[in-house]
């Protein structure tokens, strides 16, 4: 089925959509701040999946974080601390994507087989990320329209982020440090993107540019290019 396109000012509607990054300000000094991806003109996905252990943080948080946590004030929320002591948070580029994501309509889903999804949402709610107008800061977790996060398999947590989002495989792009988890791409139709170090600008563009690549249909808007 073609995937159609259309701007963030007529969404709601439809689940078969491309959201239009041409619409978004590219002034210079968001575009340094920014995949260069979000701001060439070209479609993105509709939605982006994220596992949570070495693709959005550093660490297995199951294993390595020991509960309870709390919140660190002296970091502004950028990371933080459990019982031992020790601090914790996202990769460094992860806040400014989930903010230009945000800003640009797109959706965002967290899909974790971990064993401790309690910890992981407890993570999600303390770990603080600006808002689009950079005054404030929230939860991480006000960021994710889908947490998927409990022991099974990926194609499972696929299936479950289609129908709460009512979107289809051809419009997710799914970023995972595990090359196992590629079998989403043949079993859902999602776009697989192996992450080696943690997600950040690069490793987005990346990814965009293997979807995009993978509908050969998209064309820059409003230029038939």
């Amino acid at each position: 089925m073609p995937i159609t396109k259309r701007t963030p000012s007529a969404a709601g509607t439809s689940s078969s959509t491309l959201w239009d990054s041409n619409t978004i300000s590219t002034a210079n000094k968001e575009a340094s701040f920014l995949p260069s991806t979000f701001t060439d003109g070209y479609p993105l996905p509709r939605v982006f999946v994220f596992d949570l252990d070495y693709t959005l943080w550093p660490f297995w948080v199951d294993t390595h974080v020991t509960p309870p946590l709390k919140a660190s004030p002296k970091t502004s929320g950028l990371k933080v601390k459990d019982r031992a002591g020790d601090s914790w948070g996202f990769y460094s580029e992860v806040p400014a994507v989930l903010i230009a994501l945000r800003s640009r309509g797109c959706k965002i889903a967290a899909a974790s087989r971990t064993c401790a999804s309690y910890l992981a949402e407890d993570m999600l709610k303390l770990l603080k990320v600006k808002d689009a107008s950079g005054s404030g800061s929230k939860p991480a977790i006000s960021y994710f329209d889908s947490l998927q996060m409990y022991p099974g398999d990926k194609i499972t947590h696929m299936k479950r982020i289609k129908k709460e989002l009512a979107c289809s495989g051809e419009e997710m792009i799914f970023f995972d440090d595990e090359e196992r988890n590629g079998n989403t791409e043949v079993a859902e139709g999602v776009c697989f993107c192996l992450v080696d170090r943690g997600v950040g600008f690069q490793e987005v563009d990346k990814g965009v540019e293997r979807w995009r690549r993978k509908h050969a249909e998209v064309k820059k808007v409003g230029t038939g290019e």
